[in-house]
This record gives structure tokens, C-alpha cells and sequence, in this order.
């Protein structure tokens, strides 16, 4: 009998042993979080900054001992801007890698090209990193309850566009749009707004994003009874509308939308960049903020940190995409430190995350907003001698 329990302690103190150096194993391996951007490519010059701080996130938590002590290991995919690229790097990163999570893309097609693989099969949480809504829109775009994204919404931007001209007192709108996905969606909402502020949109003009010139279009809005410009498109073909709405004389004000906050713009379009307003994050006038925001400390944070620590501002000046990344990371890493990493609490979690005060605004998730963002997380501002001026 003694020889038969000397075994039986043995072996459950051998059992012990292997289970104490478990869950120490587990304490020292990394949590992997994936993150695809556009590193090379036309979308390139917002994928590339995208990462930098993404990766900026991850060192400033694992320099404070990482989620519940454990490190957090960023691995890096490129999609290049192409969707079909974008599914591949996203099962690499989900299948090989075994990653938790994922953040990106850039893009809002490459966006949708993984929703359904995120949806269908990988189902782990994806903090999207793109500008337009059908990520998480539902009903003819799909599920998301995998998804979730980290910019304003396009129909959050609109609806700040037309808050302002309801303070201003301008009622008919012209409405220029690129024809790419990002354009055709500011369109919809600019359209399924309007009754709602007041709105009467008197003109419909449409440019591919790399048309040189838009002076046909613009000089048909001209001859209108609008009292407004609208233009929604990114990227330099916002500059090209500025510097042809200067050369036709037109006077009524140039609105742009929030994809536009950005030094590019004004680089490219010199003095035409002159007066024009567009809803931005609050990164772009964070030191015009009162001291009562809570967002002002935790911005002052972000901005020492890309500027006067990594220096990413000599290659890419801060814009309002900036802070996405950010967001993003926090929001899982927030959501980990109280469940772990085990996908589906983590996604539970996540969609019920309430008032973190991100660098994009103050987050609200449900169920049903897979966002979380508000009007007020945007201002209105205008470029007056060459800055960015808070309108009040």
C-alpha cells in the first residue's frame, strides 16, 4: 500500500508541476494581435503611418507589462490596397500566425473582400481601420458581428456636414462626388439626410478619383441656385475640386468631407486650400480644445509620442486618420485585460465597451453600432492662412 501511495503522490505532484509550469508558459507568451495595412500601393502613404502606430500602441503597453503581464506581438501583413491580396494576408495571418485579433485594413474594399471570411469562418474580432460604412452596415452588406471599425462612420460625418449648414442657415446644397465605393457612399447618406436638416441637394455632379480636371462638372453647379459645395472624395482629388473651384470664380463655400483633414491637402492645393471647412477628429485642433475635454490629455499623449519620441511626423504629417490605429489597439487591449483573449468574450466585450476616451472621439458600442462614435466626436474646421481653425 505505502509503495502504491508514494506513486499516487508522485504522479499528482508531477501533474501539479506540469500544471504550475502551464499556466506560467502561458504568462510569458505573447498575446498576437494581426495587422494588415496598405504598406505598398496607391493607399500606401495612410497604410504606412497606420502601422507605425499601431506598432507606437503595442511598445507603450508592453512597456508597462502588457495585458494581465503578458507581451502583445504585432505581425504585420501587407495587402497592398488589392482585396483579393487583402483575403489572403488575412487567412495567413489568422491560420499560420494564430493570431487573436485582427486590425485593418486600409481600405474600405478591401475592408469588405475580408468580411466574410472574418464572418464566416475565422470568427475573431477585426477592428477595421476604413472610412466607409458597408463594414458594418448589415442587411444587403452582410453580418458583422466579428466586425467592428474605428473611424467615424460616413453617415456620422454627413450628419455633422448638415448640422453646420443648419447653423448657417444654407438650405441648397450642391453635391459633389468621387465615383469610387468611398464617394457613391458619402452620396447615399448626403441624399438620405438632406430632408432630415432642411437640406434640398439642387445638383448631382460625379468625377473619377483621378481625373485631372472637374471644371465641367463644377461650372454646371455654378449656374445653380446652391448655396453650398459639398465635395466627398480622398485623397489629392480634393485639392484638384479646391483649386478648380478657385479658377471658375465660384464664391459659395467649399465643404469638404472628413477625409480631407490632412497637411496634404493644403500642400496640394495651395492657396485654393484657402477658407475651405470639413469636419474633422479633434487631433487635427487638439490644442484649441478647451482643458475640460477629456480627450485633450489622452491626444497630448498621442501627439508627444508620434512626434517628439518615434518622429514619425518628419515622413507623415499628423492628419485626422492618425489616431484610428490607436483606437483600435486600446479598444482590444481594454477588452483583453478583462476577459483574456479567447474570441468570443472578447468579442462580447468589446461590442459592449462603454466611454473610452479615444484619440477619435468617445466610443459608446452596442450591438447594433459596432462603432461607437457620435457627431460630437467631430469638429468643423477651416483652413485660414495655411492652419486649421476650429469653427465654434
Amino acid at each position: 500500500m505505502g509503495g502504491k501511495s508514494a506513486i499516487c503522490s508522485l504522479a499528482l505532484a508531477l501533474t501539479l508541476a506540469l500544471g504550475v509550469g502551464n499556466v506560467a508558459a502561458q504568462k510569458d507568451e505573447p498575446i498576437k494581435i494581426g495587422a494588415f495595412f496598405a504598406l505598398s500601393g496607391p493607399a500606401a502613404s495612410i497604410g504606412t503611418p497606420t502601422k507605425l502606430v499601431a506598432q507606437m500602441v503595442v511598445d507603450k503597453i508592453n512597456k508597462t507589462g502588457g495585458i494581465n503581464g503578458r507581451p502583445v506581438e504585432l505581425i504585420i501583413g501587407d495587402t497592398e490596397g488589392d482585396p483579393t491580396k487583402a483575403l489572403m494576408v488575412a487567412k495567413r495571418l489568422v491560420e499560420k500566425d494564430q493570431v487573436v485579433a485582427l486590425i485593418g485594413p486600409t481600405r474600405t474594399g478591401t475592408g469588405m473582400a475580408v468580411k466574410p471570411y472574418i464572418e464566416d469562418k475565422a470568427h475573431i474580432p477585426v477592428m477595421m481601420t476604413v472610412g466607409g460604412d458597408p463594414v458594418i452596415a448589415g442587411d444587403k452588406f452582410g453580418p458583422y458581428r466579428w466586425t467592428f471599425k474605428t473611424p467615424q462612420r460616413t453617415s456620422t460625418a454627413a450628419r455633422k456636414v448638415y448640422e453646420y449648414l443648419q447653423s448657417q442657415k444654407l438650405q441648397q446644397v450642391a453635391v459633389l462626388t468621387a465615383s469610387d465605393a468611398f464617394g457613391k457612399d458619402g452620396l447615399v447618406w448626403l441624399e438620405q439626410l438632406a430632408p432630415e436638416y432642411g437640406v434640398e441637394i439642387v445638383a448631382r455632379e460625379s468625377f473619377a478619383p483621378n481625373d485631372a480636371d472637374m471644371t465641367t462638372q463644377l461650372a454646371k453647379i455654378r449656374d445653380t441656385k446652391a448655396q453650398a459645395l459639398i465635395c466627398w472624395t480622398i485623397g489629392p482629388a480634393g485639392a484638384k475640386v479646391a483649386r478648380n473651384v478657385k479658377q471658375l470664380g465660384l464664391s459659395i463655400p467649399l465643404i469638404q468631407c472628413h477625409g480631407q483633414p490632412d497637411p496634404k491637402y493644403i500642400e496640394l492645393a495651395g492657396e485654393a486650400a484657402e477658407g475651405s471647412i470639413m469636419p474633422a477628429t479633434k487631433l487635427m485642433v487638439y490644442d484649441q480644445l478647451a482643458d475640460s475635454d477629456p480627450q485633450k490629455a489622452v491626444i497630448q499623449d498621442f501627439v508627444d509620442l508620434y512626434k517628439n519620441v518615434y518622429h514619425f511626423d518628419e515622413q507623415y504629417p499628423i492628419n485626422t486618420h492618425s489616431g484610428y490605429a490607436w483606437d483600435a489597439v486600446y479598444l482590444l487591449a481594454n477588452a483583453m485585460r478583462q476577459v483574456g483573449p479567447d474570441a468570443e468574450p472578447l468579442r462580447d466585450t468589446i461590442e459592449q465597451m462603454q466611454g473610452y476616451v479615444g484619440v477619435s472621439g468617445i466610443y459608446n458600442l452596442t450591438p447594433e453600432d459596432h462603432n461607437g462614435l457620435d457627431t460630437d466626436s467631430l469638429v468643423m474646421v477651416k483652413i485660414q492662412e495655411g492652419k486649421w481653425v476650429m469653427l465654434k
